[in-house]
């Protein structure tokens, strides 16, 4: 095995490391449930191997429809055993698409890297249920006092930007550089 790794390694670098990070992931996510014997008490917990992720929407969707990020493994059924069993929400429907990642980024040998795939899900609750997102980072607008020192810092940054304003009769000249 070590081998194999090192080779892989002096051929493709970047390409060993992406395995050796996919490796530790899936070992890190797998549950590992103690070896069971004969005459033990019979395991109670189920945990799974999947991880969901609650998204909020870009566009606005009815009230009884949730997204979800779910992994590529996952098939509806298990969705939904997974919600209605372990959570206890009632679900009507379930659609899912596959988000293909995106190759735009570039690492520093300007070798264009693409982020993985991942499945978006659709739930829809069943009647009567709405899920409405919380705003976890309200747009609150601050009033300062006057005389406090949020307006004197902000009086002091205005009088700064004025100073430091390029002069329109001598554009691209530095404004240390006057007669």
């Amino acid at each position: 095995m070590e081998e194999i790794f090192v080779c892989m390694y002096e051929q493709n670098p970047h390409a060993a490391c992406q395995h050796f990070r996919r490796s530790v992931a899936a070992q890190l996510r797998e549950a590992r449930y103690p070896l069971y014997q004969l005459g033990n008490p019979q395991l109670r917990v189920f945990r799974t191997d999947y991880f969901l992720a609650l998204v909020k929407p870009a566009a606005a969707v009815p009230g009884n429809t949730v997204q979800f990020h779910i992994p590529m493994e996952m098939t509806k059924v298990e969705l939904r055993d997974y919600l209605e069993n372990i959570y206890n929400v009632p679900v009507a429907a379930i659609r899912t698409r596959i988000q293909y990642g995106s190759r735009s980024k570039k690492d520093h040998k300007n070798c264009r890297i693409k982020q993985p795939d991942f499945k978006v899900a659709y739930v829809q609750l069943a009647a009567g249920q709405t899920f409405q997102f919380p705003d976890l980072f309200p747009e609150t607008e601050k009033t300062t006092e006057p005389g406090s020192f949020e307006e004197e810092q902000k009086k002091l940054l205005e009088r700064e930007r004025e100073r430091l304003k390029e002069d329109v009769r001598r554009p691209g000249v530095p404004s240390w550089f006057g007669l």
